[in-house]
């Protein structure tokens, strides 16, 4: 008698498992992205510099240049797993973490601070003044998560909705008093406001990886729970995953990310958006334990290769936000008029 079990599903031809994929070949683009994101630090550190290496000017620009890579992957690392981890959260890969009003909340504050104390708000920077600052941005997302997601009718619309309406108020009161600044004050503010690499407060910097390694370390090893709550709310209930501490962790740990990475450069709206996408395309599958690394990856390749065009061959080493929201704006418009007409 035919063994019907051992067929395949036309019932033809006896069913082989598919040959494995050579492991090489699965970390190729691994590889590839974080290759030339080594290339690219490397060329940095040695572009232009001092022809005696014993020269004071040597280690001071060595130095700079390390603390600006330093900055740089901060922020990809910051912004990639944000963005991910926000996607993941919310179902669509539309959607920007900047729509819960993180980056208005910024401004809001840099602009009470200028309003209240002046031109004299420049040199209130400090270590404590940052932590602040991202202590008030956190504490802002948790209470608020928390508010939204203790009732029986907690859903994430209406998270994005109070986000957004949240955000144009941010924004309306800071426009407000930006009207009452005089030119000096408004200059003064436009300096916190514009994303800069070059501006970052190195002294920040240990701090601020720590926060962010640690967060990198938990979301790693939660990226198979990431996986499932993936998959939705009612697959992530029925494998037993509790959903609603699970979304309310990841969009906290989302916020904390957010804040470091708004903290140290300013905002930047569609650069997270950027590379999640890109990691998106590269990525053999959906698994965070492949899309993860290869957005940090990308993210470094991006923002290493735009300072290093635009600050050595251009000299325009401040343009470099600039263009990279440029590019992640079009890039988000192309992403929504594809879906749309689909």
């Amino acid at each position: 008698m035919r063994n019907i079990e051992m067929l395949s599903p036309v019932g033809l031809l006896p069913e082989e498992p598919l040959p494995a994929e050579p492991r090489w070949k699965r970390a190729l683009p691994l590889v590839i992205v974080y290759g030339v994101a080594i290339a690219l630090a490397i060329a940095i550190l040695v572009y232009a510099n001092p022809a005696n290496p014993g020269s004071a000017g040597y280690w001071v620009i060595v130095r700079s240049r390390f603390a600006s890579l330093g900055t740089i992957a901060l922020v990809a690392v910051c912004q990639a797993v944000a963005t991910v981890l926000f996607h993941t959260a919310t179902s669509n890969r539309i959607l920007t973490p900047s729509i819960l009003g993180f980056d208005a909340l910024y401004v809001l504050t840099q602009t009470a601070l200028v309003f209240v104390f002046g031109s004299a708000a420049a040199g209130l920077e400090g270590i404590p003044k940052i932590l602040a600052q991202s202590g008030l941005m956190v504490l802002f997302a948790t209470a608020l998560y928390g508010w939204l997601f203790s009732g029986k009718r907690a859903n994430l619309h209406l998270l994005l909705l109070v986000g957004i309406v949240l955000g144009i108020g941010f924004g309306s009161v800071s426009t407000f008093m930006q009207r009452l600044l005089t030119p000096s004050e408004f200059d003064v503010l436009s300096a916190k406001l514009f994303g800069s690499i070059g501006q970052a407060n190195t002294a920040y910097l240990p701090f601020a990886a720590a926060i962010a390694l640690g967060v990198l370390i938990y979301v790693w090893r939660k990226r198979r729970v990431l996986d499932v709550i993936a998959l939705g709310r009612e697959a992530s209930v029925s494998l037993g995953v509790n959903y609603r501490r699970e979304i309310v962790t990841i969009l906290v740990l989302v916020a904390v990310l957010i804040s470091v990475s708004v903290t140290m450069v300013g905002p930047m709206t569609f650069y997270g958006f950027l590379v999640a996408t890109l990691a998106y395309q590269f990525a053999r599958n959906d698994s965070h334990g492949e899309v993860l690394p290869l957005a940090i990856g990308i993210g470094l390749v991006t923002l290493i290769g735009a300072t290093f065009v635009l600050k050595h061959i251009f000299s325009a080493g401040g343009l470099v936000t600039v263009i990279i929201e440029f590019a992640g704006g079009l890039l988000f418009l192309i992403v929504l008029l594809r879906k749309g007409l689909r």
